[in-house]
């Protein structure tokens, strides 16, 4: 297959997966606009407890991830018994995730009084935290089949239900947090439930898909904890928990640094937020590709046809970079424009508009890191990945940031300096051990057929 093939067939693929991940984001973006509504103590608290949430939660998605490279070698090999399995054991593994997320949300929720709040948001930031924590199980069941999907390179089923359950969520947001037909307003709590609501019928309209799927019905998707493996289940944590903290330690790092952002002050931070904002949108468009980087990468390792898995990686890696260079031009060219979006404020505009010069040239490497991940979980390589996420952002990126931002006093910028170091020192890692790995397995192979 020609690179021209691959670079199309990576296209199809990540459109549906893309739009799925910005359907979840939404979500929160919706009940945020919505709680603004009723009053600056709920939107803050709102904005508290989802960071808090994402923190945790974003372990989970990593975990869940460990399905789709997996379902996609299987496909290729053509071992179709082995997906039941796969799909079985990986959701027990998913199922014990939430339920450990769950009681440590739990436990989080009583630590709020003592993160120096307000007190009126401290209140409602517990109440509404211990409400969406109940929206793991679910979120986590529909991971696991959205994942089993994608690893099929069957992505459309799943962007139809975030799509779905974007309008859902903003209805009943409507009947909860203002009371409507009759429910007294719940405010804040009302966005809770209606999360929690949404996504447990998200989970269950994806199970009945798949259990009805006949396209899938080879694979025994269907509930049989018969098939439960512990062979299968270690190899699913082997990928699984990497990946998991390969996402922790990326959101960890872009946290702490909104918290380093926060020791220079209000409006330093507003910007933070304001490019931050904008540039997690970027990041997830190229969280797509980098699934369906993953998709077929795997399909080919599972055919033996190492030739297109280095195709395959690298044009997800073209795509990724031709995209994100597209984005990076936006932010450059509007990057004055684009704060009047979300505020009127001249200073916060001002360095916004910095900001947004930094986001753009870092584009390119948030991009190619994104992608040099995924293309290696396809391999199933992420342990060494793991290491190198760990020392792109909290051995050089933290840092740097700490010595321009501050010690050079260069200020918020600096501190974005300091994210764009490491996040081009991961991509650059990445990359060459994509290379590294490929040559590895083509070499093999070659050895192979002259013995």
């Amino acid at each position: 297959m020609d690179f021209k093939k691959h670079l199309k067939q990576t296209i199809i693929l990540s459109l549906p997966i893309a739009i799925g991940q910005l359907g979840h984001v939404m979500l929160g973006v919706v009940d945020s606009l919505m709680v603004g509504k009723i009053g600056s103590a709920s939107l803050a608290a709102a904005s508290l407890v989802n960071s808090l949430f994402f923190l945790v939660l974003v372990f989970g998605i990593g975990v869940s991830y460990a399905l789709t490279p997996l379902i996609a070698i299987a496909v290729g090999a053509k071992t179709n018994n082995e997906g039941g399995s796969l799909i079985n054991n990986s959701l027990i593994v998913n199922l014990v995730t939430a339920v450990v997320i769950v009681a440590v949300l739990w436990g989080v929720s009583f630590l709020i009084p003592y993160m120096s709040q307000p007190e009126d948001v401290v209140g409602l930031a517990i109440s509404y935290l211990r409400i969406i924590t109940l929206s793991v199980v679910p979120f986590l069941i529909f991971q696991t089949y959205r994942q089993f999907l994608e690893g099929l390179s069957i992505p459309n089923p799943p962007m139809y239900i975030a799509i779905g359950a974007n309008f859902f969520n903003a209805f009943i947001n409507w009947i909860f947090i203002f009371g409507k037909f009759g429910i007294e307003p719940m405010g804040l709590d009302g966005a809770g439930y209606a999360t929690t609501i949404t996504r447990t019928l998200m989970a269950l309209s994806l199970m009945f898909f798949v259990f009805k799927y006949q396209r899938v019905a080879k694979y025994s998707p269907g509930l049989n904890f018969r098939l439960f493996d512990l062979k299968i289940i270690k190899k699913i944590i082997s990928i699984g928990i990497p990946t998991g903290f390969q996402y922790l330690f990326e959101v960890a790092a872009f946290s702490f640094s909104a918290i380093m952002i926060g020791w220079l002050g209000k409006i330093p931070l507003a910007a933070h937020q304001v490019a931050i904002s904008l540039a997690s949108l970027t990041y997830m468009v190229t969280l797509g590709i980098s699934s369906a980087g993953t998709i077929r990468v795997g399909n080919f390792l599972g055919e033996g046809k190492i030739d297109d898995v280095k195709k395959a990686g690298y044009s997800a890696l073209a795509l990724s970079i031709s995209l994100m260079s597209v984005f990076a031009v936006i932010f450059i060219l509007f990057r004055n424009y684009l704060p009047l979006i979300f505020i009127n404020e001249k200073e916060v505009i001002l360095l916004a508009a910095n900001l947004f010069i930094i986001a753009g040239f870092f584009q390119l490497s948030d991009g190619t890191q994104a992608t040099g991940l995924g293309i290696l979980r396809g391999l199933t390589d992420v342990k060494v990945p793991l290491y190198l996420s760990f020392a792109a952002y909290w051995l050089f990126g933290i840092p740097a940031g700490l010595f321009f931002g501050f010690y050079l006093d260069m200020g918020t910028v600096g501190i974005w300096i300091g994210l764009s170091i490491g996040l081009t020192i991961l991509a650059l890692l990445l990359v060459i051990r994509f290379k590294t790995k490929t040559d590895q397995l083509l070499f093999s192979k070659n050895l192979g057929s002259i013995s």
